[in-house]
C-alpha cells in the first residue's frame, strides 16, 4: 500500500514521525480516515484514540484534541497530548475518571459540567488504550 509521512507533535514533544499507510481520527464530524492523495483539508478533532498503519499493523494511541492537517505534502496532527498505551499512569487515569463521575454524579454548586464532562472523556479515552498495553498498542490487521 501507498505511504505518507506522518507527524504527531504536541506541546511537550514530537510524538510520532514517519512514513504510514493510514491514519484514522475522530474529527467533530465523525471518524476520519486519511490516505496517501487524499484532498487537503484542516480539521479539529476530538479527545479520541489515533490509530495508525504501518506495514499493516496498526498502532494506538490516545490523543486529546487537537486539529489534522492533511496536505499533498503528509498529514500533520497537533494535539494538547498523545500517549502510547505503556506510558499512560493507569492509577492516576482511573482516579481522574472516579472525580469526574463523582463530580457529574453530585453536581455540587459551582460545578462546572463540560469541564467535568471532557475530564470523564480523556479519563476513559486514556483506560481504554491502556487496555492495549499488553500488545504495545499493535495489532496485525491483515489476519
Amino acid at each position: 500500500m501507498a505511504t505518507f509521512p506522518l507527524e504527531i507533535v504536541t506541546p511537550d514533544r514530537k510524538f510520532f514521525s514517519g512514513e504510514v499507510e493510514s491514519v484514522i481520527v475522530r474529527g467533530i464530524d465523525g471518524d476520519l480516515a486519511v490516505l496517501k492523495d487524499r484532498a487537503p483539508l484542516v480539521t479539529p478533532l476530538k479527545i479520541c484514540k489515533v490509530r495508525i498503519i504501518i506495514d499493516g499493523k496498526e498502532r494506538v494511541a490516545a490523543l486529546c484534541n487537537g486539529y489534522i492537517k492533511v496536505s499533498k505534502e503528509g498529514t500533520t496532527i497537533i494535539s494538547d497530548a498523545a500517549e502510547w498505551p505503556d506510558e499512560i499512569d493507569v492509577k492516576r487515569a482511573k482516579e481522574a475518571k472516579e472525580r469526574a463521575e463523582k463530580r457529574l454524579n453530585e453536581r455540587p454548586s459551582g460545578i462546572d459540567t463540560k469541564r467535568a464532562e471532557l475530564a470523564l472523556r480523556r479519563a476513559l479515552n486514556r483506560l481504554e488504550v491502556a487496555e492495549m498495553k499488553n500488545t504495545n498498542g499493535t495489532k496485525n490487521i491483515n489476519q
